[in-house]
């Protein structure tokens, strides 16, 4: 007999919190959000979690908020090594 490797595996469906987290950053690089200033980005997120939360009705009020924590670090500026490495050669 011959393995059928052939076979379909089944892949399951992404959950809610999954497509929601998928869809923010998405609209975050399309949006240009990373660019704006800090008022705006707040802005920004209080206008998008309000559609998020039209589209995804099956989240708690407690996904959202860390949906929007996750976005909202994404958008934060890479913190630098500079002091670190002073600290290091002093």
């Amino acid at each position: 007999m011959t393995k059928n490797n052939n076979r379909r595996k089944d892949v399951a469906a992404p959950l809610p919190f999954d497509q929601a987290r998928d869809e923010m950053f998405q609209h975050i690089s399309r949006c240009g959000v990373l660019q704006a200033a800090t008022e705006h980005q707040q802005e920004w997120f209080d206008d998008t979690m309000g559609y998020l939360t039209e589209r995804f009705h099956e989240l708690t009020p407690e996904q959202f908020t860390e949906l929007r924590a996750i976005g909202e670090r994404f958008c934060q500026p890479p913190k630098s090594k500079a002091p670190a490495d002073e600290a290091s050669a002093a």
